[in-house]
């Protein structure tokens, strides 16, 4: 693999692939951040980048975000203190509006001084003339928890058991 910085050396292709697909390198991220095979859905996609960050592949993160895939790439100077990222957890692949949209929720681990620190997010992608790009993340933290009680009328009898109407009870008080 190519374009490492410094003092950094790439996962060996028989070794476990930084994304946790159970996969080796070689099988699963390598070919994909070396331009050798498209990822072939978005999640692939976010394993790559996932991997990507995590060896400090600038070059794959730059082609494979919509908005700069297109522009020249030019090498960045490495920070001080970059991100360790210590494994990928995928919570959901969905597919979004149309065919070439699709979603995916996930978790990335990193070091910290207090620790490990996850950073969860859901991001979408397209793909365009075949080729998945990441666009933007569209979520930051968690889904939004959804009740399962349903919800009560204004005319319902009170949940808490007054035998009052629930906006002569309950919802007055609220």
């Amino acid at each position: 693999m190519t374009n490492q910085p410094a003092g950094l050396a790439p996962p060996q292709p028989d070794s476990p692939c930084p994304c946790g697909s159970g996969q080796t390198f070689a099988a699963c991220c390598e070919p994909i951040i070396a331009g050798q095979r498209p990822a072939a859905n978005a999640e692939l996609l976010m394993r790559s980048r996932f991997t990507a960050h995590a060896i400090r592949h600038a070059r794959h993160l730059h082609r494979t975000y919509l908005s700069t895939a297109h522009l020249p790439y030019v090498e960045e100077p490495e920070t001080s203190s970059p991100v360790v990222w210590t494994r990928l957890v995928i919570h959901a692949h969905d597919a979004g509006p149309n065919p070439d949209t699709a979603y995916v929720d996930f978790s990335a681990y990193y070091q910290a001084e207090g620790g490990e620190q996850v950073m969860h997010e859901k991001s979408e992608f397209k793909q365009v003339n075949g080729t998945w790009y990441f666009v933007r993340p569209v979520r930051q933290g968690p889904a939004p928890v959804k009740s399962t009680h349903p919800k009560v009328g204004r005319n319902s009898p009170c949940p808490c058991g007054s035998g009052k109407k629930y906006k002569h009870c309950c919802l007055a008080k609220a």
